[in-house]
C-alpha cells in the first residue's frame, strides 16, 4: 500500500521543521520538506501531496506579527491551490507558528473568502513562555468512558487521552477571536479542539494557560475537522524519552504527540 504523502513546508526561520518531518516518518508517511518559493514558483504543487504540515519556528523572524509574513504569501499567492486542496478533503496541521499562520491567513476557523476572523497575539505574562504543560481534548459530550473523551469531530484527535502532556514554547500564543460570534460558531460547531488545563484537567488560569488565551483555548480545528491548529508541540513528546520524567513514567515507546500523526497518516491511508 502507497504511504501518504506529506510536504512539510520551510521558509526563513522555521526551525522544527525535521522534528515533524521525523514523527510523519514515524508514523508511516512519506515525507518531503519543501520551500515556500519552491510552491510559489510551480516547482512543486500541492496537489502531490496527501497532507500539509506547517511547522513551528519564526517564519520571517515574526517581523510585524508571529506567522504573519507567511500567512499573507499562502493567502494571495496561494490561495487557489489551497482552496482546491481542501475541498479535495486533504489534510493539514499547523503547530505553532504553523498555528498563528493558519489563523492569520484566515483557513482557520475557516471560511470560504479566507478573511481573518481570529489572532494569536502578545501571551498575558509578556514574556517567551517555554515549559511543559496540560491539555484537555475537548469533544461536544465532555464526559468520561475508560479515561478517553469522546464524539470529537476532529479526526487528529482519535484515540487520544483525554489529558495530554506536551510542551509549548512561544512569545504570541493568545488566542482571541474578532467577536463573540466567532467564539460561539468554534463551541457549536465543535472546533474547539484543546484547552489548557491543570494535571487533573480543570481550568486553573496562569500558568496553566501560559498565554491568557480566550477560555483556555489551545487548538482548534475546521468544521470538516480535517485542519488543525494547536499551539504546544506534539512533534516534541512524540517519543517517550523526550518527556522530561521518561525513566519513571513512561510505559510505551512512543509519547503523547504520536497519536495525532498516526491519525492524520492512517486517514490520509484510507479516504485519499
Amino acid at each position: 500500500m502507497q504511504k501518504p504523502k506529506v510536504i512539510v513546508l520551510r521558509t526563513a526561520g522555521t526551525n522544527c521543521d525535521k522534528e515533524t518531518a521525523f514523527a510523519f516518518k514515524e508514523a508511516g508517511a512519506s515525507v518531503e520538506s519543501v520551500h515556500i518559493n519552491r510552491l510559489i514558483n510551480r516547482k512543486k504543487s500541492l496537489d502531490n501531496y496527501d497532507i500539509l504540515a506547517l511547522p513551528g519556528g519564526f517564519t520571517y523572524g515574526d517581523d510585524v506579527a508571529a506567522g504573519k509574513i507567511l500567512a499573507n504569501e499562502l493567502r494571495f499567492k496561494l490561495s487557489a491551490d489551497l482552496k482546491k486542496f481542501i475541498k479535495d478533503g486533504k489534510l493539514i496541521i499547523g503547530i505553532c507558528n504553523g498555528f498563528q499562520i493558519l489563523v492569520k491567513a484566515g483557513i482557520l476557523p475557516g471560511n470560504e473568502s479566507f478573511s481573518q476572523e481570529a489572532t494569536l497575539t502578545l501571551n498575558d505574562s509578556a514574556k517567551f513562555e517555554d515549559r511543559w504543560i496540560y491539555l484537555r481534548r475537548v469533544s461536544s459530550i465532555e464526559y468520561r468512558v475508560s479515561r478517553k473523551a469522546v464524539d470529537s469531530k476532529c479526526i487528529w484527535t482519535k484515540d487520544l487521552p483525554e489529558i495530554i502532556y506536551l510542551p509549548v514554547a512561544h512569545g504570541e500564543g493568545k488566542f482571541v477571536v474578532n467577536n463573540d460570534s466567532v467564539l460561539q460558531r468554534l463551541k457549536q460547531n465543535n472546533q474547539i479542539v484543546f484547552k489548557y488545563c491543570d494535571e487533573k484537567g480543570k481550568n486553573a488560569g496562569y500558568p496553566f494557560n501560559p498565554n491568557g488565551s480566550v477560555e483556555d483555548i489551545a487548538g482548534i480545528c475546521d468544521e470538516s475537522g480535517r485542519i488543525l491548529g494547536l499551539m504546544p508541540h506534539p512533534e516534541r513528546h512524540f517519543l517517550k524519552e523526550q518527556h522530561p520524567h521518561w525513566t519513571r513514567n513512561a510505559k510505551n515507546k512512543f509519547g503523547d504527540g504520536f497519536q495525532i500523526f498516526k491519525n492524520g497518516v492512517e486517514y490520509a491511508r484510507k479516504h485519499l
